[in-house]
């Protein structure tokens, strides 16, 4: 492990990351050290962790190479993996223009579920193409305490179940993952969103985020929210015809996602670097194990 660790912290709409660069896949970041780098008390703290990697140095990533330079090994808070943030790949890319490693425009970025197109404005927003959603057939229920809510199932490239409901309070506290049935339906756990509208081809949400509990926003769940959301409204564009767009409030602010007729969805929103640092190897050398 090398002396000097650099890292970066940065958020999403208060979606938020320790940044770890490591172009060269050099730094073992075990799943008890993601943790404990993650930890808000005895670490840096973070609803997750994003690992910079170029994509020919990444074993998951080198059949992408050719179409995308740099990897986004995408952790959870707890330390295991995920396939995709939406979230985490604006402030990825933030990383990268901040870096000076690519300019403003439009780029390519490797994650677990496939390259992912990104485009970074000059008015500081970024767009991340965040492809099609899949809408397993079944129906799936959620619950908190006495509640019980149909959901609608909408993967991402992550598994996400959006309730529907009439007061945002209803979702409890989300420190646990609130339970849902058919177990079936999601063997390797469930992001779930609690949704309220707000106005026209407007909602909010609240989210618990398997791997990280409640956090202040989740972009692969934004945009679920507004597939269910414009399934629910008539306004599925692959039956109107016409792009579907949603202002869909987070705790943290506010995103804007947009679904194209054949299916791929942009989501555009802020992304901020707040500081950058070293991280004390012997300390995460001790954290690891």
């Amino acid at each position: 492990m090398s002396t000097r660790i650099a890292f970066l912290k940065g958020h999403g709409t208060e979606n938020d990351f320790v940044i770890v660069p490591d172009p060269e896949n050099a730094i073992d970041l075990s799943p008890a050290a993601v943790a404990a780098l993650c930890d808000r008390r005895a670490g840096i703290g973070g609803d997750g962790l994003l690992h910079i990697v170029r994509s020919a140095a990444h074993p998951e990533a080198r059949v992408m190479a050719a179409e995308a330079e740099w990897f986004m090994d995408y952790r959870n808070g707890d330390g295991s993996i995920a396939e995709m943030c939406g979230n985490g790949a604006r402030v990825f890319a933030r990383y990268l223009l901040h870096a000076g490693l690519v300019p403003e425009g439009d780029l390519a970025i490797a994650t677990r579920a496939g390259v992912k197109s990104v485009h970074l404005a000059k008015d500081g927003d970024i767009t991340v193409g965040m492809g099609r959603a899949r809408l397993p057939e079944g129906d799936v229920a959620v619950s908190v305490g006495e509640r019980t809510w149909p959901a609608r199932n909408v993967n991402m490239g992550n598994p996400h179940a959006v309730a529907f409901v009439d007061d945002l309070a209803h979702a409890g506290d989300l420190y646990s993952p609130p339970p849902f049935s058919p177990a079936s339906a999601y063997p390797d756990g469930v992001n779930v969103e609690f949704v309220v509208d707000r106005g026209p081809r407007h909602v909010a949400l609240r989210v618990h985020e398997r791997g990280s509990g409640e956090t202040r926003s989740c972009g692969t769940g934004a945009c679920a929210v507004a597939v269910a959301a414009a399934r629910r409204d008539g306004a599925d564009p692959s039956v109107t015809g016409n792009p579907a767009t949603y202002t869909v409030d987070v705790p943290g602010g506010r995103l804007v996602i947009t679904e194209r007729p054949g299916g791929e969805i942009e989501m555009t929103g802020p992304a901020v670097i707040v500081a950058e640092g070293e991280i004390d190897p012997e300390w995460l050398e001790n954290a690891a194990h």
